[in-house]
C-alpha cells in the first residue's frame, strides 16, 4: 500500500518546496531539513531510501553524507561528461597569455561547477601552472581547487565566492578591478545557460567563454537498478542534465510520483518544466543543503 514517507536530514539549510502549494508538514527538531514524498515502498527497512544520480565515481560525498543520517541510497549514474575541442583550446589560452611571465592576461577564470573546475586544472597544469584568480560559484566548487598540491599554490588564488551559490549572484557580485572592465576566462558546460556572460557583459566585463565539456545521458541503466529507483521516495538531482536524463527515463512510468531533491534553484526550475511533481530545492546551493 502506498504510505507517506517523512524523511528528515539534519543540516542547518533549509530545504523548500518548488510549487505554489507549501508540502504537509512534519515534526521535526528545529535544524531538520523536511521532505515528505508519496512512496510506494517495500516492508523492508533496508530498501533505499534516495538515489543519487551522478557521474559514476562522482557520488560518495553524498552517499557518506546520507549515511550519517541512516539513509540508505541507491547509485545511478544518470550522465556522463565528455571533453569538447575547447578544452585544448583552453590550455593553449592560458599558456599563450601570460603577462608579464607570470600571470594570466584575465582578471578572473570563472568556475561554476565542480567537473569545470576538474577539467580547468587539467589544463592549467598542462599550460604550465601560470598565475591565475579564480571564483567559484560554491563551496563545492571550491573544494575541487582545495585538492590542489601545496607546492602549486601559490600559482592559484581562489579569490572570490559569492554570497548565494548562483550562476546570476556571481554575476551579480564579481569584483571589476579594471578601468575599462576586467576580463574573463570562462570555462563551461556547453550545456550552461548564457546567464553569466550575459550578467558580466551588462556590468562591463569583457568574457571569453570557451565550452571545455559536455553533459550527456549514460548509453545504458541498469534495468533492476531503475526498477529499485522508480520505488525510492526521493531522487537526487545534481543538475539540469539529470533532470532531463532521470525524465527520459521515467517517460513511460506512469507510476512515479516521487520527490525531486535538487542541488539548487537552477536545476529545480529545470525540473519543474519537465514536469516533475515534487520539487525540493535548498534555500542556499550545494551539498550541504
Amino acid at each position: 500500500m502506498p504510505e507517506t514517507m517523512n524523511i528528515c536530514v539534519c543540516t542547518a539549510l533549509s530545504l523548500v518546496p518548488l510549487t505554489a502549494m507549501p508540502p504537509r508538514s512534519v515534526s521535526c527538531p528545529s535544524n531538520f531539513v523536511k521532505i515528505e514524498a508519496l512512496a510506494s515502498l517495500s516492508t523492508s527497512y533496508t530498501s533505499p531510501k534516495v538515489v543519487v544520480t551522478r557521474e559514476r565515481g562522482k557520488n560518495g560525498s553524498l552517499i557518506d553524507a546520507l549515511a550519517t543520517h541512516g539513509i540508505d541510497c541507491l547509485e545511478l549514474p544518470l550522465i556522463h561528461h565528455a571533453r569538447t575541442p575547447d578544452f585544448d583550446k583552453l590550455s593553449s589560452i592560458l599558456n599563450n597569455s601570460y603577462s608579464n611571465h607570470e600571470w594570466t592576461a584575465f582578471d578572473w577564470i570563472i568556475i561554476t561547477s565542480p567537473e569545470a573546475g576538474v577539467v580547468f586544472l587539467d589544463a592549467w597544469k598542462a599550460a604550465g601552472t601560470p598565475k591565475v584568480r579564480v571564483g567559484v560559484v560554491g563551496a563545492g566548487t571550491a573544494r575541487v581547487f582545495g585538492k590542489v598540491v601545496p607546492t602549486l599554490n601559490p600559482s592559484l588564488e581562489v579569490a572570490f565566492t559569492p554570497s548565494k551559490a548562483t550562476g546570476r549572484v556571481l554575476a551579480a557580485e564579481l569584483p571589476n578591478y579594471g578601468n575599462m572592465g576586467s576580463t574573463v576566462l570562462y570555462p563551461a558546460s556547453a550545456k550552461a545557460s548564457n546567464e553569466i556572460e550575459e550578467g558580466l557583459a551588462k556590468r562591463g566585463f569583457e568574457v571569453t567563454r570557451l565550452n571545455t565539456y559536455t553533459t550527456a545521458p549514460v548509453s545504458h541503466v541498469d534495468q533492476m537498478v531503475l526498477e529499485q529507483a522508480l520505488i525510492a521516495p526521493v531522487i537526487a538531482l545534481a543538475s539540469p542534465s539529470a533532470a532531463r536524463a532521470w525524465v527520459g527515463l521515467t517517460r513511460e512510468q506512469q507510476r512515479w510520483d516521487n520527490a525531486a531533491a535538487c542541488i539548487g534553484e537552477t536545476t529545480a526550475l529545470a525540473a519543474k518544466k519537465l514536469r516533475i511533481r515534487n520539487v525540493y530545492f535548498p534555500a542556499d546551493p550545494g551539498l550541504d543543503g
